[in-house]
């Protein structure tokens, strides 16, 4: 029987150290053939008779041991003297040099050593020798040379920020030998580091370009090295760096100095908003919507900006108020192209953001609800729709602008908090343009009357809508009443008579007297009503004498001139048909009028422009011992003329009818809130009742205290003395 020779340890050995010196050589540079397969065999062969041989005679334990040492001897002989000598660039060449030889070496020793890999290491649970061999690079190169590697590679990348050309290629190089070192190495030997050192870079960078640039040109560059620094990331630091390196970028050249930046006199946010910048205003939204609230102080300066603009413009308005100009539309018009033009930056430059719609917002709110002139917002957009409405009004805009003027009211009156105030006074004006024929169209009414309802409901406007359709069938019931007239020959009057029915709950308030009406009006108002309740049985009339228009003819001795008046100055002028002088108090008794009515009406007819009466004795105020006559003298170059009365403090009228109609909102909230939760202390049913009534006004919380207090009088709420909450309240069924 044959017997197996031992191979002892340092024979077995001496073979594996001439495959090691052959590779070493090979490394080095030197010349050496390559390794055969022969020899590949052979020392294989010889590692693994050595590491299955029985006991005393296995040397596995031993040959794991000389593995290590071969690793340790080839970079602490042939790695290390040779990086020690390098510096800058060419450390991180040589660095990488050794690296790559010192991976060829541990793969050639593996090959050698596979079945020692193989078996004994998941054996015994040792490190596997490749480990093992990247364990020694890591302990005696890197451990030594990284500090110094770390300095030259953060100086190469200053070097490239400031224009200059590296080799990124062997940066990517020696920053993979940190991740391959292990997973904290990159961190803790390299980018923590490398942060700090683009930190310090980047507040020098800014503390330099806040003082030289303008904001467009500082965001410029912003821009730039945000772009620069993410496309480093790309080609040779590690995917992981991104993060911290944009944030320190955004931190020091943006937040750092966001105040300065966008306060930059000429050229900060303001300016580059005024002047319609949009690129420059889209690149400000670009850098700093990224950042953590970085869009809060631009959003902050762009809403300062707005109020700043509209309030110069509401001073403007004021100023020109002041010194007798007439600015209410001009304002208006100018509030608008505002709002347009800031709209059209968040659309388009802010991207739509919320926090800038809530900016524009706040500064809107603002601006329309501030009283100009001693009007309020209400009122001025409420005359400036009737301006508009007119007749000349939308000529003068063409039919394409005032389709978006009137999208622009809706818009402002989204601001308003009394909106309630511009209903009265849009329905007042409305019903003056639509009872005198002043108004540009049916269609631009029914407009505009659409996108309010759109915006603020059905209930907004539905007394609006009543008016336009009461003025329609205003119009068939005048034609049915001609067509009544020409069939009934006996009944006619013998005076042109146009009467316009209403429907009392659609129209404002209007103030009703008992004239004593002329012979000649008495009779046409009684062929009306005969016709009417042939029509009708169930409705009564009331008539409005305030808002009729005569057309009378005065008699004067240059020739007849056509006054064109309302029905109570006409009852004024026909009591001198049968008389030359009256007495004022003549006038009043015949009339059965107020003194301050009378007065009106005896000023516009002998004070004004028109002196269709002498008055004795001759000034410029009504007396009770004033005597009047017919001034048959009177002539005028027109033959027709409107002699217009004095008008009437319309907004005074309005603040009372929405002062009662808040009132009467406040009842109904507090009732229906008490209705459906019964019991409620006195804090939270104020409350809910200015969140159920803020949609129309701001209600006056002393006001919501008082109606409280009305309505505990009136039985509706009492004071829940029960409860443990003190100033409780409990409905009563």
């Amino acid at each position: 029987m044959d017997c197996v020779k031992v191979i002892g340890l340092e024979e077995g050995w001496s073979h594996m150290e001439v495959g090691v010196a052959k590779v070493t050589r090979i490394l080095e540079g030197l010349k050496e053939p390559p390794v055969e397969s022969e020899s590949y065999i052979h020392l294989y062969t010889t590692i693994y008779n050595m590491c299955t041989q029985k006991p005393p005679n296995d040397y596995s334990r031993e040959l794991y041991d000389r593995y290590r040492q071969v690793c340790e001897d080839y970079l602490t002989q042939r790695a290390l003297p040779c990086l020690r000598e390098k510096h800058s660039v060419f450390l991180l060449r040589e660095l990488v040099l050794r690296w790559s030889n010192h991976k060829v070496m541990v793969r050639w020793l593996s090959r050698f050593f596979q079945y020692l890999d193989r078996c004994f290491t998941t054996r015994i649970s040792v490190a596997p020798l490749r480990e093992v061999g990247m364990t020694c690079f890591r302990d005696l190169v890197y451990e030594e040379l990284h500090s110094r590697a770390t300095d030259v590679v953060i100086e190469l990348i200053n070097e490239e920020r400031e224009g200059g050309q590296i080799d990124r290629a062997l940066l990517k190089n020696v920053l993979d030998i940190y991740v391959e070192a292990g997973k904290d190495q990159y961190k803790n030997d390299f980018e923590t580091l490398m942060l700090k050192d683009s930190t310090s870079y980047y507040s020098r960078k800014a503390a330099s370009w806040i003082q030289e640039d303008s904001c467009p040109e500082y965001m410029q560059k912003a821009e730039e090295c945000l772009r620069k620094e993410k496309e480093r990331v790309a080609h040779y630091l590690h995917s992981t760096t991104e993060a911290g390196l944009v944030e320190i970028v955004q931190r020091q050249l943006l937040v750092a100095v966001a105040k300065q930046l966008l306060d930059k006199e000429h050229s900060g946010c303001r300016a580059l908003s005024r002047d319609d910048k949009v690129d420059d205003l889209s690149r400000m939204y670009r850098l700093f919507q990224p950042i953590a609230k970085g869009l809060e102080p631009v959003a902050d300066v762009f809403k300062q900006h707005i109020t700043a603009e509209g309030n110069a413009l509401i001073k403007q308005a004021e100023d020109a108020a002041t010194s007798g100009g007439v600015q209410d539309q001009l304002l208006v018009t100018q509030i608008m192209e505002l709002h347009d033009k800031y709209m059209a930056h968040v659309m388009g430059s802010f991207q739509s953001h919320t926090l800038f719609h809530k900016a524009l917002k706040e500064a809107f709110e603002v601006l329309c609800n501030k009283n100009v002139a001693g009007s309020s917002s209400a009122e001025l957009l409420a005359t400036f729709c009737d301006n508009l409405l007119k007749k000349g009004g939308i000529e003068k805009l063409g039919e394409e602008a005032v389709e978006h003027t009137l999208e622009n009211v809706v818009k402002l009156l989204a601001y308003i908090r009394d909106k309630d105030l511009f209903a009265e006074f849009y329905r007042e004006k409305q019903a003056r343009r639509l009872l005198f024929d002043r108004s540009g169209g049916e269609e631009h009414e029914s407009c505009i009357l659409t996108k309010l309802k759109q915006q603020l409901g059905g209930h907004f406007t539905s007394k609006m809508e009543g008016m336009v359709t009461d003025m329609t069938l205003a119009k068939d019931q005048q034609l049915c009443f001609e067509a009544y007239l020409n069939t009934c020959v006996a009944t006619k009057p013998g005076i042109d008579m146009t009467v316009t029915v209403l429907t009392t709950g659609f129209w404002p308030s209007y103030k009703t007297s008992d004239l004593n009406l002329p012979s000649e009006m008495i009779e046409c108002i009684q062929v009306f009503k005969a016709y009417y309740e042939l029509r009708t049985s169930h409705r009564r009339l009331m008539w409005i004498y305030s808002l009729g228009t005569c057309h009378v003819l005065g008699r004067f001795s240059a020739r007849p001139v056509e006054l064109i008046v309302s029905t109570y100055q006409a009852a004024v002028l026909l009591l001198f048909n049968n008389t030359e002088r009256l007495t004022y108090h003549e006038i009043v008794e015949q009339l059965n009028l107020s003194h301050e009515d009378v007065v009106r009406l005896l000023h516009s007819l002998s004070c004004a422009k028109y002196k269709i009466l002498k008055k004795e004795p001759m000034s410029k105020t009504i007396s009770r011992t004033d005597v009047f006559e017919f001034n048959s003298n009177f002539t005028d170059r027109m033959r027709r003329i409107k002699v217009s009365l004095p008008p009437m403090d319309e907004r005074k009228k309005v603040l009372e009818d929405v002062d009662k109609d808040r009132r009467y909102a406040i009842d109904a909230a507090v009732v229906r809130i008490m209705k459906s939760r019964k019991v409620l202390p006195h804090q939270q049913l104020v409350s809910e009742c200015v969140a159920l009534l803020s949609k129309m006004f701001k209600p006056d919380i002393r006001m919501i205290k008082k109606q409280i207090e009305d309505l505990i009088s009136r039985d509706y709420l009492e004071r829940n003395t029960d409860n443990p909450i003190p100033n409780t309240f409990k409905y009563l069924a």
